[in-house]
């Protein structure tokens, strides 16, 4: 049976908040709301987002990497696609931004776009670190990371509407690292060269840590399979 994702949106699903809408390229339906919070800025700012991780692409194996440049590649933890259905895929950086695979091992920032795309649905782009500071300060949200987790299971009290979900991760050496329903990892589409040598834009969490880390650490590699979310675009 598929997963009923309005599991993950808790009581603040009940509130008539949320909305609908269908990727056309493979019929797949998506919850997202209204985030109205606050930049980094300080300043009043509003962003439209999915409540749900993208789950789009033909699935490889973990133990491969997304490096079929010609169609979209999804890794489904532990290479279980009913784990694609419940949390959605996981995606290398290229693969998430719609750049050659090679992207993954070298810098590609002069294909970085303002409002990037990558593989989102169309009217839809990449969810960005500002994006992600407004989310975390809207709706009144006084619980830090965890008014963004999710209340289905991980550890939060989902007072924002974003439903972070435990999706898991999976490692660039190709296995999954043991933390599904525990753990949560995203990329930004950006990266960042320090001393010559490349790194890449993220954040984590887990069901257990009141802490977010990231935008940026030296240890993320563009080789992890990450969950992606969407924002609406202007």
């Amino acid at each position: 049976m598929p997963f009923d994702h309005s599991q993950t949106l808790g009581s603040i699903g009940q509130e008539g908040v949320y909305k609908t809408f269908t990727d056309s390229r493979n019929g797949r339906s998506y919850y997202y709301m209204e985030f109205k919070g606050v930049n980094r800025q300080g300043d009043s700012a509003t962003v439209t987002a999915m409540a749900e991780n993208l789950n789009i692409g033909e699935m490889v194996a973990g133990d491969k990497d997304q490096a079929d440049d010609s169609k979209v590649e999804r890794y489904c933890y532990d290479n279980d696609t009913i784990n694609c259905d419940r949390y959605g895929g996981l995606y290398q950086w290229a693969e998430m931004m719609k750049l050659p695979s090679e992207c993954n091992t070298k810098s590609c920032a002069d294909s970085i776009r303002p409002n990037h795309q990558g593989i989102c649905p169309d009217d839809w782009r990449l969810l960005t670190y500002d994006d992600f500071v407004v989310i975390l300060n809207s709706n009144g949200n006084n619980h830090g990371i965890e008014g963004v987790r999710s209340t289905f299971g991980f550890g939060g009290y989902n007072t924002t509407g974003y439903s972070l979900v435990g999706a898991g991760l999976r490692r660039p050496t190709g296995e999954f690292k043991d933390c599904l329903g525990k753990e949560t990892y995203w990329y930004y589409p950006g990266e960042i060269l320090v001393d010559g040598e490349m790194f890449v834009l993220g954040s984590n969490t887990s069901y257990s840590d009141n802490s977010i880390y990231g935008p940026s650490n030296f240890n993320y590699t563009k080789l992890e399979g990450r969950s992606v979310r969407c924002v609406k675009s202007k």
